[in-house]
């Protein structure tokens, strides 16, 4: 367990200097590329701390803004390289790379092996007592309604909220475009 804060607090350390890179460069691009290493920083973090449904939102959205940030700033600023690249620059990008990578390595060999349950580790997760009182708590038979409904019901209505709110604003702006094109 030390070792897991040890890799945090490194990967923290590397975090911070890209977030540094990102806010202090002149490059638009390698500002973006500096947030994408934020990005996939959290992504392994929650690896580490055993969040692997974290850290797959994590990198798809990481992925998702990267294009998007890339693609906005591919026209904004032309640099030609000319000659051969800098040795200290190429060096210190592939070490940071290497480092990263070597952190997702860590990373994965600290998950539990497939099909072992997280819960059967963490005998005081709250997944095990739903588990346990369940049906003497809300006297539901089926354990996944219990736990949507009435342990937590607040946060299933806020997910519904979104996602209405969501779909309302869609068809808002749909609608708002369908009538102006009709003029």
């Amino acid at each position: 367990m030390i070792f897991t804060e040890v890799y945090l607090v490194i990967l923290l350390v590397f975090m911070i200097i890209g977030a540094i890179v990102a806010a202090e460069t002149k490059s638009l691009i390698s500002s973006v590329i500096s947030l994408g290493v934020v990005g996939v920083g959290v992504s392994i973090a929650f690896l580490f701390l055993s969040a692997p449904d974290l850290a797959i939102v994590q990198i798809a959205v990481e992925v998702v803004y990267l294009i998007l940030f890339i693609r906005a700033t591919i026209g904004r600023e032309v640099i030609s390289v000319k000659g051969n690249i800098p040795w200290p620059n190429l060096v210190i990008a592939l070490i940071l790379i290497l480092t990263l990578f070597g952190f997702g390595i860590l990373a994965f060999q600290d998950l539990p092996s497939f099909g072992t349950p997280i819960i059967s580790q963490v005998k005081a997760a709250p997944s095990n007592l739903y588990l346990e009182n369940g049906l003497k708590e809300t006297g539901a038979a089926n354990i996944v309604t219990a736990i949507i409904l009435d342990y937590r019901g607040y946060d299933t209505l806020g997910e519904a909220t979104v996602l209405f709110t969501a779909i309302l604003g869609a068809l808002t702006i749909l609608r708002g475009k369908s009538k102006k094109g009709a003029l």
